[in-house]
């Protein structure tokens, strides 16, 4: 029998867990894996009390996990880590590259939210992901992304492959583009209140079947998911079994 594939995520949040644990889950097509998550703290992340660990929840805690892993290691490639990992995905959501140092009121990361904002006129999205991953990449100390790491950059947040797998038809999400709407999670909210559900863990939890089976059509449809699995199964595909 193969050992599992170790894989760890760094993401804003445990909804971000969610959709991505489905999407692993289908990309990996039943070979067998464990998935820590890193960041939010695991250990306290699911207690359901809003708590995320010592870094906190959302984009500043994975800044301050970029700025611990380059105090420890130097750069991401000689972090400790990947002794015990095959692969590390680093998540942040597209609209972190819209974030203004003035909005910032953490000075353990304000040298690297001086580097924003980078965000460009959407579409593309490629054209703000892009810049996003340059300095997710500078942020950890490192060019290109070393063997085993995955960056994942939903546009403009993971709300909006939500958004676009459960109401498809969303006038306002369509108009703008469902890579483009400045805030998927308000339109997740305003949904007629028979269907609409919270952005929250058992909410997601809940519906993670329909992640699995709707993830092929979020791959054809928006560019960001598409290249998440690609990279993530290539990844995977340099693992032997």
């Amino acid at each position: 029998m193969s050992n599992p594939l170790r894989i760890s995520l760094v993401a804003e949040g445990v909804t971000d867990y969610v959709v991505l644990k489905a999407a692993i889950e289908v990309v990996l097509n039943g070979r067998s894996y464990n998935l820590k998550l890193l960041q939010p703290d695991e250990s306290v992340a699911f207690t359901g009390q809003g708590q995320a660990g010592v870094f906190g929840g959302g984009w500043p805690g994975v800044l301050k996990w970029m700025l611990a892993t380059v105090g420890r290691a130097g750069n991401l490639a000689n972090d400790p880590l990947f002794l015990n990992t095959d692969i590390l995905i680093l998540h942040l959501d597209a609209d972190v590259a819209s974030v203004l140092p003035a909005q910032n009121n953490d000075q353990s990361i304000a040298g690297l939210v001086n580097d924003l904002p980078c965000a460009v006129a959407c579409p593309r999205a490629s054209d703000t992901t892009d810049c996003l991953r340059t300095l997710m990449l500078k942020w950890v100390g490192e060019v290109v992304a070393p063997p085993g790491t995955v960056l994942c950059t939903p546009s403009k947040s993971t709300e909006a492959w939500v958004v676009a797998l459960f109401f498809p038809a969303d006038r306002e999400m369509n108009r703008r583009g469902l890579e483009c709407h400045p805030n998927p999670a308000g339109r997740l909210a305003v949904q007629p209140r028979a269907v609409r559900f919270p952005k929250s863990e058992t909410a997601y939890v809940d519906r993670y079947q329909q992640f699995k089976d709707g993830w092929p059509w979020l791959v054809g449809h928006l560019s960001e998911a598409q290249r998440f699995q690609s990279d993530f199964a290539a990844a995977a595909g340099a693992i032997p079994p």
